[in-house]
């Protein structure tokens, strides 16, 4: 299943309220990603802006907005704790805003992951 290049608009729309933020910032899917703690909290995923949230939260955003729908990036597998927003949800400044602190709490308010071994391979000696 090919994959669409992330919407310029979307990305252009999150950076815009993301410096309300202390994060890091990493590429994933070939667009932006914004983590706290090591933990993701939001990014753009092809057309539509990715947000981690709790449990209560995503019952909340799935009942308010047809649009939004879990994160499904190889059309199958649900990454449980994400949600998707889609442009129409995303334009919306003050619904953005809050939806970002929501998520940005819920990932500041999980233990942070550690770093991962390194995957480089030491050289083999003869």
């Amino acid at each position: 299943m090919p994959w669409k290049k992330a919407n310029k608009e979307l990305i252009d729309i999150l950076e815009k309220h993301i410096s309300d933020y202390q994060c890091d910032r990493r590429l994933m899917f070939g667009a932006p990603t914004y983590f706290v703690n090591r933990n993701m909290f939001a990014g753009v995923h092809e057309d539509t802006i990715i947000l981690r949230l709790s449990e209560v939260d995503l019952k909340s955003i799935f009942s308010q907005f047809e649009e939004a729908q879990p994160f499904t990036p190889m059309g199958t597998h649900v990454m449980k704790e994400y949600a998707t927003l889609p442009l129409v949800i995303a334009e919306k400044e003050y619904e953005l805003k809050s939806w970002l602190d929501k998520s940005y709490n819920y990932a500041s308010s999980l233990p942070p992951k550690t770093a991962k071994r390194s995957t480089i391979k030491k050289p083999i000696r003869y």
